[in-house]
């Protein structure tokens, strides 16, 4: 293509490549990126992007499958953005990289796993290519009923409904809430996927469409209140809904089982045991809950909670966002980013390494397997410590 692109937020990716402080202070040593961990080549950081996008948008490069590759591998963590010192347009550098990959699909230049990805969801409404009337199989035999006027809904998403760790994810956490007390129902087989992937992904066409669907079902069936498992349905509910006609109260499970914590509801035995908390990039840096998963472990007697060296704002990313879950771009051998954060987990001498999100629990159980760490640690969700801890 000869013409000269032009981005919503274009004019502020040459202020970005230039700079080069969120490699900073460790000059690439420890750089906080994912991506460049995995492939180590400056292309693949922040700045390396912004490098290729203005030259992109000059015309002085075309489209072709490894710049594609390059800005699919983004696993949107958002780190860059909470390091850049910046505050007139660090916002947008997000934005920026889904921006790009919009027209990447208005061209069709997108990765073949990309391009899967979008025609399972389109045709199946989920990215496994699995039945819609097998979604709420994973909640058989739990006690949790269809929503039908309850104070929320449970919203357990693609992953909590058809991946085997999030399937058990989706049963812990809907089980405890029910035990609880909690008034909660699911869509079951009624439920859609929230579409936050299909959106990071530049599919803005399909993910409108599948928003439309759940806001329009959420409304008619009465839905105010929306408890979610994964962050990322929490992270498009709460940001992108709303522009769309969507205004749900959103919460993430920990932040109701640190209110029922706080409010001492629930009682706990003593359980000895060192654990090590990560945070979830779109639980964290996107939506800025980091208090609320600590409350609760701190609330269980004996449990020691050990932070890792890159914790809260700083966490390493397991690799599994901005579509990279469904894609696997960033697999790349001992450098995955879900491995090295499973070392950086062990170091911490914790036993049970705990998660707060089911696509976290899956890359990080895969990692401890890779690592070959059975043995020494343990990946837990929240839930299930909380239950391990119940009297």
């Amino acid at each position: 293509m000869n013409y000269v692109r032009s981005l919503p937020h274009g004019d502020v990716v040459h202020r970005c490549f230039r700079c080069g402080y969120c490699k900073l202070p460790s000059d690439y040593v420890d750089f906080n990126c994912p991506s460049y961990k995995a492939f180590g080549w400056d292309t693949y950081s922040p700045g390396g992007r912004m490098w290729l996008i203005r030259a992109w948008l000059s015309d002085e490069i075309k489209s072709s499958p490894h710049l594609a590759e390059i800005l699919y591998s983004c696993a949107t963590c958002g780190n860059c953005k909470d390091q850049c010192v910046f505050p007139r347009f660090r916002d947008y550098l997000l934005d920026i990289f889904q921006e790009a990959k919009t027209e990447l699909v208005n061209d069709g230049q997108i990765p073949p796993e990309v391009r899967d990805y979008f025609k399972a969801v389109m045709i199946n409404g989920n990215p496994y290519k699995a039945p819609q009337q097998e979604r709420g199989k994973w909640a058989e035999g739990t006690g949790i009923k269809k929503f039908s006027g309850q104070e929320y809904l449970f919203y357990v998403g693609c992953v909590g409904s058809y991946d085997e760790v999030g399937q058990k994810m989706a049963r812990q956490v809907g089980t405890l809430l029910n035990n609880l007390g909690i008034s909660l129902g699911i869509l079951g087989d009624e439920e859609g996927c929230d579409g936050n992937e299909v959106k990071v992904l530049g599919e803005s066409g399909l993910f409108q469409k599948l928003a439309a669907e759940n806001i329009k079902k959420f409304t008619n069936k009465g839905v105010k209140k929306i408890i979610t498992l994964d962050p990322h349905a929490l992270n498009s509910f709460k940001k992108d809904y709303p522009a769309w006609g969507g205004k749900f109260l959103v919460y993430h499970y920990t932040e109701i089982l640190a209110k029922i914590v706080k409010e001492k509801k629930e009682n706990f035995k003593e359980y000895k045991v060192k654990v090590t908390y990560h945070d979830p990039c779109y639980l964290g840096r996107h939506n800025l809950i980091y208090t609320a998963p600590r409350e609760v472990l701190k609330k269980i007697p004996g449990l020691e909670l050990i932070e890792m060296r890159r914790h809260q704002q700083n966490s390493f990313c397991c690799g599994g966002g901005g579509g990279n879950f469904f894609t696997d771009i960033l697999n790349k051998g001992e450098y995955n980013p879900s491995r090295l954060r499973v070392r950086e987990a062990l170091a911490t001498g914790a036993q049970i390494l705990a998660v707060a999100c089911p696509i976290c629990a899956k890359m990080l159980t895969d990692a401890v397997k890779a690592e070959e760490l059975e043995n020494k640690l343990e990946v837990l969700d929240i839930a299930q410590i909380v239950q391990r801890a119940g009297k």
